[in-house]
């Protein structure tokens, strides 16, 4: 891995921006694995945490987490933190035992991300949050496209080279199904350029985000590497001769319920009609 991914730390620390539009603070937090090292280091004293679990599937991933903070002399000195290798879909959690979830660009990976996200909020105290993002459908369109011309072309068909990932109307529907309220989603796009499609290959590769599906095809023939590289050059490189490659990033946000969180009304409370507000608004104008 690289020691600092500038894409990975622009998708951290927005999603950890959200933690100073909250007034209250979150004494204890767990991280979910992902990008465990970027947390932590841009953590920058939000959320008031003062308990840090950083967590990870990967005993090898917790290791490289656990060296890095060894190495790091920053402001997250007073954060007492411990390593705990688990799996999100059984968190090895006590239930309402932290104030705050976090999980950066890891739950995608999940094979059942409604399971997950049911256990981070299990995991939650009564009014904790829950802030993840995620991979969104949108992410490597360019090399989707590439990947299909150039298979259609050297092999008369296509097999998935690319993960299946979440649709930005799948995020809310998840966030209700696992039962948290005041749910809220937005996306953004990040543009990351290339000097070649090897080296955007490369990159997927660091970053672990290379297909994972069981069911893939594991050979890639020479012929279809290099058509791939070549379409993806002819179609989408720009002037100056780098390639772009779009990432759509869907950050989701949910809190545990809690009698002080507002609620919408019980349906046929309103006192006023819709037809009603709209004659009085047409008058005014």
């Amino acid at each position: 891995m690289r020691p600092s991914d500038p894409f990975v730390d622009a998708v951290a620390d927005n999603l950890l921006d959200r933690l100073e539009d909250c007034k209250k603070t979150f004494p204890t937090a767990l991280c979910l694995g992902g990008s465990l090292e970027a947390v932590r280091r841009l953590l920058r004293g939000r959320g008031s945490i003062e308990k840090l679990i950083m967590m990870d599937t990967s005993n090898d991933m917790v290791k490289l987490c656990k060296d890095a903070e060894a190495a790091q002399q920053d402001s997250n000195q007073n954060i007492e933190t411990s390593f705990v290798v688990g799996d999100e879909e059984f968190l090895p959690i006590k239930e309402s035992s932290v104030d705050l979830v976090i999980s950066c660009l890891g739950l995608h990976w999940t094979n059942d991300l409604p399971g997950a996200m049911i256990q981070c909020k299990l995991a939650l105290k009564s009014d904790g949050l829950f802030l993840a993002a995620i991979l969104g459908g949108e992410t490597l369109k360019e090399l989707r496209i590439a990947c299909t011309v150039a298979q259609m072309e050297r092999e008369g068909g296509i097999s998935p080279r690319i993960s299946p990932l979440a649709q930005v109307r799948d995020a809310g529907n998840l966030l209700t199904r696992a039962g948290f309220t005041l749910p809220g989603v937005d996306v953004d796009e990040y543009v990351v350029r290339y000097s070649s499609a090897l080296e955007l290959i490369e990159h997927l590769r660091t970053m672990g985000e290379t297909n994972a599906l069981l069911q893939r095809n594991n050979v890639l023939k020479r012929e279809t590497a290099l058509a791939t590289a070549a379409i993806y050059d002819s179609m989408f490189a720009a002037e100056d001769g780098t390639i772009p490659a779009t990432f759509q990033v869907i950050f989701m946000t949910g809190w545990k319920e809690h009698p002080s969180q507002q609620k919408a009304k019980r349906r046929g409370s309103a006192t006023i009609s819709f037809d009603d507000l709209q004659k009085q608004f047409s008058s005014d104008s």
